[in-house]
């Protein structure tokens, strides 16, 4: 093991706010000692073999996502990304060139429309993609991957009828005549992408390989993902984890949410909750209960104000959800639940209030964005983590409020109440579905207002210090995974994974903060990335 000093610098222990250290001294995959640089010196002078200076840069704890999908964000490097495209018209004139450079009959698949940033917000049907893709089976994903699109040409390929029937806890879009109009929501979605053909292992390794090498560039050391029950099943989907990071080489902190349709394939194979080869470990059972506020299918306890004929989706009836916490209980592993809308959070917390998770073992509760006090009330009883993902305010906002209606916005997106009230908190993106980089997750959580320069202010109240938020990303992620008296901070005997920035981001601007990067990633220890 080399014994290293890291030193020249700002260093953020994270223990407690606004507390430095002048060095660390690291012993291989671990902190060994902190403190002032000539003390350290003085007493492991002759034992040092490396000297790490951070030439004025900013260090912090290894930043980890709490919530994101590393193979996904993997394909959205690699596919079109209408994300930023700001009409339809954008979006069908780039599918249309993107079809231009395939043969015909061959699979166009793009990434993140969202008619919510559009000036004239009108979806895109089946219709629209047959003029442009005639030749060509095309799916274009929502940026919530709560809602897909497909066209008369993927439908038929996929053999979908017009005569399917809706499943439960999902929509199949038809057009007034009842011909279907090439839009599935949630687990509607199923009949779409099981029929798609099976993903090759180059083609995962290509997807987790970017995707990985993005964490290095944005300064994150670990995830928290959730990927293995969307790519040719559970086996080839954890063998191409173990292939990248543990044979390849490619370091990166992964902790596994396990879909509840491929935890009995997990429990057979031997590994249990926290079981771990390397870097990469199992985690809690994974749940949907509900969809997205973009696709009003976020199951609320009143309708939608924009759509009063709905007022969401249950993903599983509350009977059912109950037999799936009481299913994980059973194979000794927590939940980690998507939940949106108040009435699933309800739901949810019903669950749990009946199977509680074994000692010491902690539940999350993912998103948790509408809320209502009683609610919260309920959750500081119980032993769980609100997985929250404060970029969700730059990109919700101002539409949120019209679609969930003004009156019931008191307690949504709610993140400084959560934390006074005492409830425990992880900070992540849900990337692809938002950008990767945590500092914009940051910068949401402590100015609450667009990215586009737009100066006003969505929930003053609720805005967190930057201590705050930066924990979210530290000492939460760690606590959300029972890891919190070994990671997420600096501090003896805690993992050598390190952040460094070329800004402070206590010190400088918003505008600045926004163009702040990562300059070095370091996991155990080693540099994994350096600019």
């Amino acid at each position: 093991m080399t014994i290293t000093l890291w030193h020249g610098g700002t260093i953020y222990t994270m223990r407690k706010e606004n507390e430095k250290a002048e060095a660390v001294l690291t012993d291989g995959k671990k902190v060994f000692d902190t403190g002032n640089l000539e003390v350290l010196l003085s007493k492991y002078g002759d034992s040092i073999e490396r000297k790490i200076n951070l030439q004025g840069k900013t260090m912090f704890p290894g930043l980890v996502d709490s919530h994101m999908h590393l193979i996904g964000h993997g394909e959205k490097l690699m596919r079109l990304n209408l994300s930023g495209m700001k009409s339809k018209e954008d979006v069908l004139n780039s599918l249309k060139q993107q079809c231009s450079q395939f043969s015909d009959n061959e699979w166009i698949i793009a990434e993140g429309w969202n008619e919510n940033e559009w000036n004239a917000p009108e979806l895109i049907l089946a219709d629209d993609l047959d003029r442009i893709a005639p030749n060509h089976p095309v799916l274009i994903k929502r940026v919530c991957r709560h809602a897909i699109v497909v066209n008369s040409k993927a439908m038929d390929m996929l053999n979908l009828s017009e005569d399917m029937a809706e499943p439960a806890g999902g929509v199949i879009g038809r057009y007034r005549n009842g011909r279907l109009n090439g839009l599935f929501k949630d687990t509607a979605q199923d009949f779409v992408l099981k029929a798609m053909p099976p993903v090759s292992e180059e083609y995962l390794r290509k997807s987790m390989t970017m995707a990985i090498q993005d964490c290095h560039r944005l300064g994150l050391t670990g995830v928290h993902t959730e990927d293995l029950n969307y790519y040719s099943g559970f086996e080839p989907t954890y063998n191409t984890f173990l292939r990248v990071i543990e044979k390849d080489g490619l370091a990166l902190k992964a902790h596994l949410l396990v879909h509840h349709e491929v935890v009995d394939e997990m429990q057979e194979r031997g590994y249990r909750f926290k079981t771990a080869e390397g870097l990469v470990e199992f985690g809690p059972m994974k749940i949907f209960a509900d969809g997205s506020l973009g696709g009003r299918t976020a199951l609320l306890a009143h309708p939608y104000q924009d759509d009063p004929s709905t007022n969401g989706v249950a993903i599983h009836t509350p009977e059912r959800l109950m037999e799936l916490v009481k299913k994980a209980r059973e194979y000794e592993m927590p939940v980690a639940v998507h939940a949106i809308g108040d009435l699933a959070f309800e739901y949810l917390l019903d669950a749990i209030e009946e199977h509680p998770p074994k000692e010491p073992q902690r539940d999350r509760l993912i998103h948790a964005q509408i809320l209502r006090k009683e609610l919260i009330d309920r959750a500081k009883k119980l032993p769980v983590v609100l997985d929250i993902q404060p970029v969700f305010v730059t990109s919700d906002f101002p539409w949120v409020i019209d679609r969930v209606g003004s009156d019931h916005m008191k307690y949504n997106y709610a993140w400084k109440t959560l934390l006074e009230e005492g409830l425990k908190c992880a900070g992540g993106s849900d990337a692809p579905i938002e950008e990767l980089n945590p500092l914009l997750g940051i910068y949401a959580a402590v100015y609450r207002t667009k990215l586009n320069g737009d100066p006003a202010v969505y929930g003053e109240q609720e805005r967190l210090s930057m201590y705050e938020a930066i924990s979210l990303f530290t000492k939460g992620s760690a606590f959300a995974i029972n890891s919190e008296y070994e990671r997420g901070m600096i501090q003896r005997g805690f993992y050598a994974d390190f952040t460094v920035f070329d800004k402070d981001p206590f010190t400088v601007t918003p505008e600045a903060l926004l163009h702040t990067r990562a300059v070095m990633t370091v996991i155990n220890g080693e540099i994994v990335y350096e600019v």
